[in-house]
């Protein structure tokens, strides 16, 4: 079985704890319509359509895992946020739902790394 993922690491200039609650928080600011719940759910409008973001964190160990569900597949993500001295690296893996074309799947991924790239801007003007 063959299973097509890709890893997305990048650098923030900010310490560890500041980028992991900059992530936590971020969704409002790189999608102006998101709306926590009191279920912990973030709902929003993504380049795909309507969609809902939920993390399941863990500071200690810098787990920031989080499920995103879209109309065409359910993404579950594991999000590292490991410290550099005054900088954090951001490591995210995202595995291909069976749901969607290897195409697809080629076609989000440059789309996903826009958004983790205006993550970055965003954690970093915080």
């Amino acid at each position: 079985m063959n299973i097509k993922s890709r890893t997305i690491t990048f650098t923030v200039n900010r310490k560890t704890a500041e980028t992991f609650d900059a992530i936590l928080n971020i969704p409002p600011k790189i999608m102006p319509d998101a709306i926590k719940h009191d279920d912990g759910w973030w709902s929003f409008t993504s380049p795909w359509g309507p969609a809902k973001l939920k993390f399941f964190e863990n500071r200690q160990l810098g787990i920031l895992d989080h499920q995103f569900i879209d109309n065409e597949a359910q993404w579950d993500v594991p999000m590292r946020i490991v410290s550099k001295g005054d900088d954090s690296e951001v490591i995210t893996t995202i595995v291909k739902p069976d749901s969607i074309s290897d195409q697809k799947f080629d076609e989000r991924m440059k789309e996903i790394e826009k958004i983790m790239l205006s993550m970055k801007q965003v954690i970093e003007e915080t």
